[in-house]
């Protein structure tokens, strides 16, 4: 097989393995020049994700990171070492990380309560920002970045990287592009999971850091459903509680405070309804997608557990009873994407921002998509606390937000 018909950039290895042969000398595993140049600015668990995935991909080159944590940046240099022979530089400022006249783009990764803070200085640059999700954790924060996006002259992409999942992005095509339900009605997505894994002073542990587990986990579910109803959000109706988790964890003086257990229910401009289920304390991962049309149904699933039973990963269901064929399917990438991160997720996600820089055309989450996600998951924060159901209109208006 020759290497022009196959994806080079998936199939060139830079790892240490591969050190032994000049770059002159290669060709199999030759490696393309990246195209752009993009600085990371926090290397916890997701910024060192996108800084593997990036250097794989191959389209954006770390250049270099910034982070104020030094254990966090020692740890990147090591895992940059396991997949390239390149080197990045580390900055002593924000500010020093995104003016570098080197740099193309921006990749911001620290805890959700300071993306607003991080993303001032970073807009200042005029370069390509990527901004992982939420892309805030108050509403009022979100709407001021919406109005800085619309300012914007470059990319500002939010990190909503589920809709690049396999299974989801098989059922948009199915129910967006191919129309295989018809018009959509009802939606219901699932997501059954092990509890918050640790983040550096375990910020995720509190509503006041993270947002709340329904802004800050349960943000891109609700950019799926926001997704498939095609419509905005008029009233959220949630109830949930901390029944198992972290009930006793404490840190630095003070007890955690989110949720592990939600059932939240949208209602939508054109009528159509959608429910979300939570579980955090579920022994394996298990996701699930219902989207029923007036023409059909379609139903689909990733599950992971701890079992040694085989069993499948992923499975998709399109089913139009008399109006056209039905079929099942087993969607997924090859298995070096699926293991890069979220089972190929951000792979496709960096693929977009790449593209965005390039000034092509993509199916990325706006900043829009973005603040529309923030939305529901504070809605749904504030009907578990009061018991009532939100409006939106009325919830925005409080906020001072006039759209």
């Amino acid at each position: 097989m020759s290497r022009e018909k196959i994806d080079g950039q998936l199939f060139s290895y830079t790892g240490p393995a591969f050190h032994y042969i000049n770059e002159e000398e290669r060709h199999f595993f030759a490696k393309e020049p990246a195209q752009f140049r993009v600085n990371l600015i926090g290397c916890g668990m997701i910024g060192m994700e996108h800084m593997r995935v990036a250097t794989r991909v191959g389209r954006s080159a770390i250049h270099g990171v910034f982070d104020l944590n030094e254990r966090s940046v020692k740890v990147a240099k090591e895992e940059f070492a396991k997949i390239t022979d390149e080197d990045f530089k580390v900055y002593d400022s924000l500010e020093a990380a995104c003016n570098d006249p080197e740099v193309d783009g921006i990749l911001i990764c620290t805890p959700n309560f300071t993306h607003l803070d991080v993303l001032k200085v970073a807009i200042k640059s005029g370069k390509h920002i990527f901004m992982e999700k939420p892309m805030a954790t108050k509403l009022e924060d979100a709407y001021e970045i919406t109005k800085m996006a619309k300012e914007y002259g470059a990319v500002l992409q939010i990190g909503l990287q589920y809709r690049y999942k396999s299974i989801y992005s098989e059922a948009i095509h199915e129910v967006l592009e191919r129309k295989a339900v018809g018009e959509v009605k009802m939606i219901n997505i699932m997501e059954h999971r092990i509890p918050f894994l640790d983040k550096v002073n375990q910020w995720n542990k509190f509503s006041k850091f993270s947002g709340g587990t329904l802004v800050e986990k349960c943000c891109h579910y609700f950019d799926l459903m926001n997704l498939f109803a095609q419509s905005r959000p008029v009233r959220v109706y949630a109830n949930g509680s901390q029944s198992t988790n972290f009930r006793d964890f404490e840190f630095k003086g003070e007890k955690s405070d989110i949720l592990d257990s939600a059932f939240v229910t949208v209602e939508y401009e054109n009528g159509v309804r959608a429910g979300f289920n939570l579980c955090m304390f579920a022994p394996m991962f298990h996701e699930e997608l219902l989207v029923c049309g007036d023409e059909g149904r379609v139903k689909a699933a990733e599950i992971e557990d701890f079992s040694e039973n085989a069993r499948l990963r992923t499975e998709m269901e399109v089913f139009c009873g008399q109006n056209r064929p039905s079929k099942t399917s087993q969607p997924s990438y090859p298995k070096l994407i699926e293991a890069s991160g979220h089972n190929g997720a951000t792979w496709f996600e960096h693929i977009a921002f790449a593209d965005q820089m390039a000034g092509k055309k993509t199916n990325s989450a706006t900043v829009e998509e973005g603040f529309w996600s923030v939305v529901v998951g504070c809605a749904a924060e504030e009907s578990v606390k009061t018991g009532k159901i939100i409006e939106v209109a009325e919830l925005l208006k409080s906020k001072g937000i006039d759209l």
